[in-house]
């Protein structure tokens, strides 16, 4: 068993890393991308080390019971991860319900999305050659969304207000949109509404 445990630990490591990710890839920012190339890379890795047990426990005529029960463990965290690479249980729905979602996606791919929960608390997700979140609390005053983050790095002064602009955008696909204003009263960014639940 000793000459199996960096694999058995590494598998293992692997498995949690995956299924937790929707907990601290949104830390990472542009490092993510690299730690998700780096996860990618052990995957293949793991594999490999896979098909060459498979390879000894035919060859040793699968007399070795520590060497299938280290099959076994590969074979289903490689299966899961293939099956579930964002991991096998969905965390935001153990979240509260979200009554506005807005988002907007830009060149190559990048995605803006802000998500308003019912709970009063709301999350910023942006992922454009890594991934980076925002998370804080928000109040509504007539038309105007005031939202303060406690994300890591801003500080609980750090504010931003957005306009609800309830008329459909040019296209008509989406009912309103969310327009960013700067302390200057300067629109620094717009997000299409694809939900809005508010009262």
């Amino acid at each position: 068993m000793e000459k199996y445990k960096k694999q058995i630990i590494a598998t293992l490591i692997f498995f949690f890393l995956i299924n937790t990710a929707y907990y601290w890839e949104g830390m990472l920012g542009i490092f993510a991308m690299i730690t998700f190339l780096l996860l990618a890379v052990c995957f293949l890795v793991l594999a490999v080390l896979l098909l060459r047990n498979f390879y000894l426990a035919i060859r040793e005529k699968v007399k070795d019971k520590y060497r299938l029960f280290l099959i076994g463990l590969m074979t289903a965290v490689l299966a899961l991860v293939f099956f579930f690479p964002h991991g096998m249980v969905n965390f935001e729905k153990f979240e509260s319900d979200s009554v506005l979602i807005a988002e907007r996606e830009g060149v190559a791919n990048c995605m803006t999305t802000l998500k308003l929960r019912e709970n009063n608390t709301y999350k910023r997700r942006e992922v454009c050659f890594g991934v980076s979140e925002t998370t804080g609390t928000y109040e509504i005053k007539g038309d105007t969304i005031f939202l303060e983050s406690n994300s890591f790095g801003r500080g609980n002064g750090y504010y931003e207000l957005a306009l609800i602009e309830r008329e459909g955008l040019k296209n008509g696909k989406y009912p309103g949109s969310l327009k960013f204003i700067d302390n200057s009263g300067k629109i620094v960014g717009i997000l299409a509404i694809v939900k809005n639940e508010l009262k």
